[in-house]
Formats: C-alpha cells, sequence, structure tokens
C-alpha cells in the first residue's frame, strides 16, 4: 500500500543550475518534492530529476513563460494536503522543518501560513528596506490546496489567499544576490518582464509611475528603515524606486515597437 502523500514541496524554476541543488536538498522532509520547469538550457532539469518526485516541463506553444501559470500548474500536480513552495535560492533550515512537519500535523484548519524570509546579499544578512518586488520579509509559502492562487504575470504575479491560519517562527533563507552587479542584473530582468506585462495593458500617466517610484523610495529607506543598513540600505531603496519606472519606459518602448 502506497504511504500517504501530507506534505509536497514545490520547486518553479528556469535555469538554476548554480543554486537549485542545495534548495532541493533542504526539501527533504517532505513526502513529495514537485519541480516545474520552463525550457531550461543548462543543468537544472537533470539536478532536478535526481532529487524530485516529479518533474513537469514546459515546451514550445505552452504559457509557461508566464510565472503564475507555471506555479499554479504545480501546485496542481501536488498530491499532499499541504503545499511548501520554496525557490531554486532559498533554503530551508533544520529548525524551519520540525516546525512545519509539527505545524501541518497538527492544524486540521484549511488556509495559509506566512513564513519569515532572511534576506542575503552575498554573506551579509539584509534585514531592513526590502519593499515591492525587490524582495519581502514574509511570504505565504505553506498551505493547503485551494488556499492560494497565482495570477497572470511574468513576473511577481499578484496571488490570491484565503484564510491566514498565522506566521511560523523560524525563517527561510533566501540567497538574494551575490552582490550588487549581482543586484543591477536582476533590476534589469524584473524591468524587462514586467515591461511586457504593462504593454499589454492600458498603461498609467508617466507622471502617476514617477510619484509611485519616489513613494517606493520613501516606503523602503525610510517606512521599512532601510537607513539602519547604512549604504546597503540606501541602495535597496533606490533600486526600489527606478524599478517601476523603468519598467513604464520600457513598456512604451515595447507598444511604439509594436504599434
Amino acid at each position: 500500500m502506497a504511504e500517504e502523500i501530507f506534505l509536497s514541496g514545490l520547486m518553479v524554476a528556469h535555469n538554476e543550475e548554480e543554486v537549485i541543488e542545495e534548495a532541493l536538498k533542504s526539501l527533504h522532509f517532505c513526502d513529495e518534492i514537485i519541480v516545474v520547469l520552463d525550457r531550461c538550457t543548462d543543468q537544472t532539469a537533470s539536478i532536478a530529476k535526481k532529487y524530485a518526485t516529479k518533474v513537469v516541463e514546459g515546451g514550445a506553444g505552452d504559457n509557461f513563460h508566464i510565472e503564475g501559470v507555471r506555479r499554479n500548474t504545480g501546485i496542481e500536480a501536488c498530491k499532499g494536503t499541504w503545499v511548501l513552495e520554496l525557490d531554486a535560492d532559498e533554503r530551508i533550515s533544520p529548525e524551519l522543518a520540525t516546525e512545519i512537519q509539527k505545524t501541518v500535523k497538527t492544524v486540521g484548519e484549511k488556509g495559509y501560513y506566512l513564513l519569515p524570509v532572511h534576506n542575503y546579499v552575498g554573506d551579509r544578512h539584509v534585514q531592513y528596506g526590502w519593499a515591492g518586488s525587490f524582495g519581502t520579509n514574509s511570504v505565504a509559502r505553506l498551505f493547503t490546496k485551494g488556499s492560494k492562487t497565482w495570477g497572470d504575470g511574468l513576473v511577481h504575479p499578484k496571488v490570491e489567499l484565503h484564510n491566514r491560519l498565522g506566521r511560523l517562527t523560524k525563517p527561510i533563507v533566501h540567497l538574494v544576490d551575490k552582490d550588487i552587479n549581482d543586484m543591477i542584473d536582476r533590476l534589469k530582468r524584473y524591468t524587462d518582464a514586467r515591461a511586457l506585462d504593462m504593454a499589454s495593458q492600458p498603461l498609467p500617466k508617466f507622471r502617476t509611475t514617477v510619484r509611485k517610484g519616489l513613494t517606493r523610495f520613501y516606503k523602503s529607506y525610510l517606512a521599512r528603515k532601510g537607513y539602519k543598513e547604512g549604504r546597503m540600505g540606501f541602495l535597496l531603496a533606490l533600486m526600489a524606486m527606478p524599478f517601476v519606472i523603468l519598467s513604464h519606459i520600457k513598456a512604451e518602448i515595447e507598444v511604439k515597437k509594436n504599434g
């Protein structure tokens, strides 16, 4: 008789050969591991197949280039009552694994839990200043099936959540960027993808976007206490501000190119 699958580990990745193995190893306590891949051109797929119960791969003609589609496909593929969602640049510590196991075994109600996040740039734990699409201090990653649904979007799509059950105490370790150059590269990738999303719908007035960018700087540096991180906090605020402005300008270029 097959063992009951109670907790499913889920990972969605694209060309993450440098970091995915340690992430998958940290999901060892799950009853199954589901990995969803989008047309990887490196060794991500072969690494994933060493650890995953099931690997779902996208191909030409599907919508796997849309992040929300990939993530919802992964949730549907999970057989467990509970799903633990983890990105390739994240890690579950032994302490968090123990807390998760205890939680899912003792809670009978459907819903989701927030998990704290410790964000690292290189070896430095950056505690303050995360805002918008550039980072967060908590994420809804542990949930029962039906309690979380991803929306459309190429990067950081909106999430529909039902019935918050609480917040765990042990954090996910998030290896955000290796260094400042890596952070700048990420800004380019994110704004490229966000611009494509924005180009498919009416754009707000540019002054509205500029005001939103300034608000994000304020939120990152002052409201979320980025100033406590010194120059790193100021840099995070600078990254939060141009994300929306660059995305808007790139979207305008995309509209003109296709119009």
